[in-house]
């Protein structure tokens, strides 16, 4: 049985632990508003975009610009979207699960022309998304440490011109990205959306065809060479601010739940060192009960 002073000493190294839990629940949770509100306001933006070039994209074709083009897929890149640090619950866990089950899936598909298997490397932002591909044995083409609390678009868009520039040579005929979807503060959910080529209504299966008709100036080429590249980088950074909101909210609750396990484990110390301190009067009461009748007799 553990004495009082050591029941004591795990009473309060629980207590500072449940101190510091919960300041990061605290800390969690101011910087949750922010990134919420940030995803919240990048969506809509995000949504108008994508549906206006895709079908700009309809009308002018494929061959106008080569990052509506698609080939025979040999190699794919996975932009895997992850947290530098832990203590955010099962986010990261599930987010890698979805990643190697879908590059199972695809591992096991023949490419475009039946010849071998495709070929899969990652690009991966934030550390926990690096550890987990490389210890299942995926490649890891290229590395970036998180973004930060505050992510810029600034900060995307070198990440965006090397994929579309490794597309465009060639080196990938796709480019997919998996992150965790901000759904509620309770409710994180791992996605994985392509990124290139850029899909069009008619390429996109169940979508309906619209007859719109576009004046180009100076000419669909030029325009879209400057608006698809816009664009890619635009759905990378929605894919970086709906993790950044997932994680902060999925911190908090884990944090908030570790608050709670440590005050429900100082209940039980507690109890436990009321009995403990209980028997030992007990003991040291028939101890002297029993030297007090040894004398007498």
């Amino acid at each position: 049985m553990p004495s009082l002073k050591d029941i004591r000493g795990r009473i309060g190294s629980v207590r500072n632990i449940a101190q510091i839990t919960r300041a990061m629940e605290m800390v969690a949770a101011s910087r949750m508003k922010r990134a919420q509100d940030a995803i919240l306001a990048a969506r809509p933006y995000s949504d108008e975009l994508r549906d206006a070039l895709s079908r700009v994209a309809a009308v002018v074709g494929e061959e106008v610009d080569p990052l509506l083009a698609r080939r025979p897929v040999k190699r794919v890149a996975l932009i895997m979207v992850t947290t530098d640090r832990g203590l955010a619950g099962s986010l990261n866990a599930n987010a890698i699960r979805a990643a190697l089950r879908w590059t199972q899936e695809r591992v096991e598909q023949r490419t475009g022309d039946g010849e071998g298997r495709v070929e899969i490397e990652a690009i991966t932002i934030g550390r926990k998304g690096r550890d987990g591909l490389r210890r299942a044995g995926i490649p890891i083409a290229a590395h970036f440490p998180q973004l930060g609390d505050r992510p810029a678009f600034s900060d995307v868009t070198p990440i965006a011109r090397l994929v579309t520039e490794d597309f465009l040579d060639g080196k990938y005929d796709e480019i997919d990205v998996v992150y965790s979807t901000f759904i509620s503060t309770l409710t994180q959910r791992p996605e994985i959306a392509p990124l290139l080529p850029i899909a069009t209504p008619k390429q996109e299966e169940g979508a309906e065809a619209r007859n719109d008709e576009y004046l180009f100036e100076p000419s669909p080429r030029e325009v879209l060479g400057r608006l698809l590249p816009h664009f890619v980088a635009i759905d990378l950074y929605r894919a970086v601010l709906e993790n950044q909101a997932s994680e902060q909210s999925a911190r908090m609750i884990a944090m908030r739940n570790s608050t709670d396990n440590a005050h429900e484990l100082i209940d039980d110390l507690v109890l436990v060192y009321n009995k403990t301190r209980q028997a030992t009067i007990t003991r040291e009461m028939i101890e002297i009960a029993s030297g007090a009748e040894a004398l007498g007799g």
